[in-house]
């Protein structure tokens, strides 16, 4: 099969073209940019890009991007993929959007959290939100990839929420990601000598990844109203730790935790639950997996649950080919047998 890309200069796009190279489905990979007028080499698009043989990278055009290609990608900021998506739609042409303009079904909502002008709400409507390790795709076309803060919190949640075994107004996520997860543009929060051998909470109660983490929640458990949810920029170059706490309901104890947990786990290849042990942030950078641990405080009746994913796979570029894998049928695993970076 044929893919395209727009956004390849960003890390996420940078990171999708790397696993698309290797994709034993995928024979070409088409770039294009929607600031260029005419061809250039890639390699000027993006300097960074391991390239096996020189490439051409192409004017944005979708009637000549849906001729020649399969799917397309969209690894493009906040409020770009608005104004790309209107004809995939239309031709029910298969994207993978990665930004966030399509996660939310409230045009309200989006204008709220994004500070940008909404998708129109029948557009919003026919997008398919893909928490791959969660959902099967029902057969929509666009599917907008989770964010990263999201991912990890969710499958952290999931079996609790689905299982109803905490109080739905205890639960607390303390999350804390590496820079990557700010992408390319410098801020003072990123600047280095801003960010080594410090940690900084940053969008405190403000997060986009609220909202959809919220509908989420609400929607396998509708007596979850709220979380308390807050990040933390910490000194590494990716990954996320999702750090949540909530109270387990009276009668529930550590074994039935955790026989949810495994339940829904068990037969997915890229979530693993830490029976005897909490996973750091290393064990998973390099691959699509989310580790999950859990320890119980009978003393106070809280859960702790401790998820960690690698941000740009995970919680981006990964999760988009497992999105494609499971809309054109390929294996569940195709281009994702990932290992772990040792240290």
């Amino acid at each position: 099969m044929n893919a395209a890309i727009t956004g390849v200069t960003g890390y996420a796009g940078m990171q999708l073209y790397a696993l698309l190279q290797e994709h034993p489905e995928v024979e070409t990979i088409n770039v294009y940019q929607h600031d260029l007028d005419d061809a250039i080499p890639l390699v000027d698009l993006n300097p960074r890009l391991n390239l096996p043989h020189p490439q051409l990278a192409y004017p944005y055009d979708s009637q000549e991007i849906m001729a020649n290609n399969d799917l397309i990608f969209l690894a493009t900021p906040a409020g770009v993929a608005i104004n790309l998506a209107e004809p995939f739609l239309k031709a029910h042409f298969p994207v993978i959007d990665l930004s966030g303009d399509f996660r939310l079904k409230d045009p309200a909502e989006y204008e709220k959290w994004y500070h940008l002008s909404p998708a129109k709400e029948t557009d919003l409507q026919n997008a398919y939100y893909g928490l791959a390790d969660i959902y099967e795709n029902p057969g929509a076309s666009y599917i907008a990839n989770p964010g990263c803060y999201a991912t990890a919190t969710l499958l952290g949640l999931a079996p609790a929420v689905m299982g109803d075994l905490i109080e739905p107004d205890s639960i607390v996520v303390d999350a804390k990601s590496g820079l990557s997860g700010a992408g390319k543009s410098l801020s003072s929060s990123s600047h280095f000598s801003r960010s080594n051998e410090n940690l900084q909470i940053y969008k405190a109660n403000q997060h986009k990844h609220i909202p959809e983490i919220l509908a989420e929640l609400s929607k396998w458990n509708p007596k979850v109203q709220h979380l308390q949810f807050m990040t933390t920029l910490v000194p590494i170059d990716r990954g996320i730790m999702a750090t949540i706490y909530a109270k387990v309901k009276p009668d529930i104890d550590e074994m039935a935790i955790l026989n949810y947990y495994h339940d829904l786990y068990d037969e997915d290849p890229f979530v693993q639950i830490c029976d005897d042990y909490l996973p750091d942030i290393k064990s998973v950078i390099g691959t699509n997996n989310c580790k999950i641990g859990l320890t119980f405080n009978p003393v106070t009746g809280y859960l702790t649950i401790d998820a960690v994913i690698d941000n740009m796979l995970k919680g981006a570029a990964g999760q988009a080919i497992q999105n494609m894998n499971q809309l054109l049928n390929y294996p569940v695993t195709s281009g994702l047998e990932l290992t772990a970076l040792a240290f």
